[in-house]
């Protein structure tokens, strides 16, 4: 099972970081990612961390202002977002998939397991 939590509502140009609590599966060996969804649109791609962290892709609209990261020993993967923007209001989803090594999937398709959503209003 997968929990997500930190949203909440933040002027432009603030910051918040979501966290994703794991249990249930063998996190260590998990790519994790975080989607989300705006009112109307569909669910879309955020960024994505590999089982070890070392790789992390980013969608090119949060590219240089998001952040992913990960505690293994924690179970834990973060989303610190930087330089909100209202366009960036949504419901955050986190996944997980069991992968191997550095691959990082970024379609919602590819995940089996997803948190119940958290969601983020940025206010212009």
């Amino acid at each position: 099972q997968l929990q997500a939590s930190g949203g909440g509502l933040v002027q432009a140009g603030g910051s918040l970081r979501l966290s994703c609590a794991a249990s249930g599966l063998t996190f260590s060996r998990a790519a994790v990612g975080w989607f989300r969804q705006a009112p109307g649109k569909e669910r879309e791609f955020v960024a994505v961390i590999s089982q070890s962290g070392s790789s992390t892709p980013y969608s090119d609209s949060v590219k240089g202002r998001f952040t992913i990261s990960r505690d293994n020993a924690k179970n834990m993967v973060y989303l610190q977002m930087n330089s909100l923007k209202p366009e960036d209001t949504a419901v955050y989803y986190c996944a997980a998939k069991s992968t191997i090594l550095t691959y990082t999937p970024i379609g919602v398709n590819d995940y089996a397991y997803w948190g119940q959503g958290t969601l983020v209003t940025v206010s212009s």
